[in-house]
């Protein structure tokens, strides 16, 4: 079965049970500043978790592009990819564990045809210092389901420990079987939502074969186990808990989220433990065996390469084709990142005799994915010229200097590299620095990251001594008119990203008694229209009276929730956040020292005074508060 009869079945399935067929959205959140890109089925639908009514009811279901920046070095495995499907249906508040177990496990069983012999399943363990129960009835649940076939379904405990124990479910704790957006219950911050989830598992290797050619042979195989025998094919989250200052309180209306990796249920209809094996990848596969002249699984090193390309060139094309662009920030940079470390990798397996300039192998293989993904994805066809120069326009500047980097990384060759030299590779060949910290693992070499960081900071303060004479950074002082406008600069900040775009970020700022200054990455001029939406959305959140909550946490849980910050800045182990609104869910979230107002009803009417370019890229706005 191909990914797009699972994909229809799943869609059809769902309907049958009185779900609304949704659009995707896109891969760059929409007025969503706590992260770079949607990175889950989940991530749209948080609104409607938290109270607000879905326009199309209390039960819809997607197949929802996802792209996970974290899992960039993982890619090279036979598992692991950054962009993938993710199969979902969602109860607002309507039916719950027993619906959609049985429904799971039908679909599973029937409309896919999967062995039940070869399904696994955790459940969650429960943690009584929270006082949030065991899921017994998941567990239950599945046992009766799996009795029904005839199959033998023990629930066995501390399957990390003792292994496999006969058993088919198990529980695990809230490391595996908990979901919030920020991870476990310890680090949920009041009024988050969460839950317990139950996860299903396609068994390939029923005789241990895989687990014993791993490197984990030595230790207990179970479900969880990282050596390939299992892998995850679906999670039902159960979010009926919230947060609360005296602990965990339920829901009034439990919600169900179910995420299938519509890539991995073909693996486990194919029965094939290799990701790249499926048939979404068959077509341009075939294009980088016949571009590079070599072949897929030829040996380990080729096979790494092969599924970096592939997977990075994927994601590209869906990223291109929901408005990213290469650049030095944000989802531009990541972006930028996947298409450089294709090239790297497609000169280690294509032919060195050709001429650089005759290499060029990526836009090649971005078609074939446009084609082949055009029927469920028809806008690809539509930006199709746009994605294809992307890649290959991105693919030429680099391999200008992909050479004489490389020369220049192998005369730096020995047990480690300084901060200089990998700020000169940075600056100078456009390395990006995860690059370089790859290739130096590589060579079994060390970088001083630390030196990397004061060499670019100073690079920075030079760069910038000259502007900072004519722009002086900051407040001018801390009094009421100031601190009302330095308010109004956040709710600004977050207007321009909601109208311009979310790769919109702050570039400098400066702002007195009289006026506010921000200085923004935008490639063109605002039109009036632009103008008067922004004006719109800062007068919008002052009439509404916002409460402007200041944060004291860890910095790396602020990163976590998305605050907006300075790129590559660093920034204490604790940092100060601002937000305008509840931190679970703010209107904007930054880091900042403060001073701010209280409420935004302080502020007063905002006015934007004048919109004009101040260098190559970069806009300036002054605005005022009438």
């Amino acid at each position: 079965m191909k990914a797009g009869e699972i994909r229809k079945k799943y869609l059809d399935f769902f309907e049958k049970q009185g779900h609304v067929i949704v659009p995707s959205a896109p891969l760059v959140p929409e007025n969503d500043p706590t992260t770079l890109f949607t990175g889950s089925g989940m991530q749209p639908m948080l609104q409607y978790f938290l109270g607000t009514p879905h326009p199309l009811g209390k039960r819809v279901t997607d197949s929802q592009k996802s792209f996970r920046s974290q899992d960039i070095e993982e890619v090279g495995d036979n598992r692991h990819t950054t962009f993938f499907e993710m199969l979902g249906n969602w109860s607002f508040g309507d039916y719950f564990k027993a619906e959609q177990i049985s429904w799971m496990f039908e679909f599973l069983t029937k409309e896919v045809g999967l062995d039940p012999n070869n399904l696994y399943v955790t459940c969650f363990r429960g943690n009584d210092d929270l006082e949030i129960p065991r899921d017994t009835f998941s567990a239950e649940k599945w046992q009766e389901l799996f009795s029904g076939k005839g199959i033998g379904a023990e629930i066995a405990d501390f399957p990390e420990e003792n292994g496999m124990q006969g058993a088919r479910i198990f529980y695990y704790n809230e490391k595996k079987n908990w979901w919030s957006r920020v991870g476990v219950p310890g680090n949920m911050p009041e009024g988050e939502p969460g839950g317990p989830d139950t996860e299903m598992f396609w068994d390939f290797g029923i005789e241990r074969e895989l687990h014993e050619k791993s490197q984990w042979k030595d230790e207990p195989c179970h479900v969880n186990c990282d050596c390939g025998r299992f892998v995850e094919i679906g999670n039902n989250v159960f979010m009926e808990y919230v947060k609360t200052a005296s602990g965990f309180e339920k829901l009034p209306k439990p919600n169900v989220d179910f995420g299938g990796g519509l890539e991995r249920l073909e693996m486990a209809a194919r029965n094939n433990p290799d990701i790249f094996h499926i048939d979404l990848f068959d077509s341009a596969l075939a294009v980088l065996e016949e571009e590079s002249g070599s072949k897929y699984g030829a040996n380990e090193k080729q096979t790494k390469a092969f599924r970096v390309i592939l997977d990075h060139m994927r994601a590209a094309v869906f990223l291109i084709s929901d408005g990213v662009t290469p650049s030095n920030t944000d989802q531009g940079y990541v972006l930028r990142r996947l298409i450089r470390r294709s090239v790297r990798f497609a000169d280690t397996i294509s032919h060195k005799h050709k001429p650089i300039d005759e290499r060029n192998i990526l836009g090649a293989i971005a078609e074939a994915f446009i084609q082949k993904y055009k029927g469920a994805y028809p806008e690809l066809i539509t930006q199709s010229d746009t994605i294809i120069n992307e890649i290959e326009q991105e693919e030429k500047r680099f391999r200008m200097t992909l050479e004489r980097g490389l020369k220049e990384f192998n005369k730096l060759k020995g047990k480690s590299l300084s901060g200089a030299d990998v700020a000169l590779l940075y600056q100078t060949f456009g390395f990006p620095f995860e690059l370089t910290l790859e290739i130096a693992g590589e060579e079994g070499m060390t970088i001083d990251e630390e030196g990397f960081r004061v060499a670019m900071d100073d690079h920075r303060a030079l760069s910038r001594a000259g502007s900072e004479k004519k722009f002086k950074g900051g407040l001018a002082d801390t009094t009421e008119k100031t601190t009302r406008l330095h308010t109004a600069h956040h709710l600004l900040l977050k207007a321009l990203q909601m109208v311009l775009g979310p790769e919109v970020h702050q570039r400098g700022s400066n702002i007195t008694q009289e006026r506010l200054r921000i200085d923004f990455n935008y490639g063109s001029k605002m039109t009036e229209d632009q103008k008067k939406q922004v004006e719109g959305i800062v007068n919008e959140k002052i009439k509404a009276g916002i409460e402007v909550v200041r944060t004291e946490m860890a910095l790396e849980e602020a990163e976590k929730l998305g605050a907006e910050h300075e790129f590559n800045a660093k920034y204490p182990e604790r940092v100060s956040v601002y937000s305008v609104g509840p931190i679970a869910h703010p209107f904007s979230l930054e880091f900042c020292g403060g001073p701010h107002v209280g409420n935004t009803n302080e502020l007063g009417h905002f006015k934007i005074q004048k919109e004009e370019a101040v260098a190559a890229g970069i806009r300036r706005i002054k605005a005022v508060l009438e």
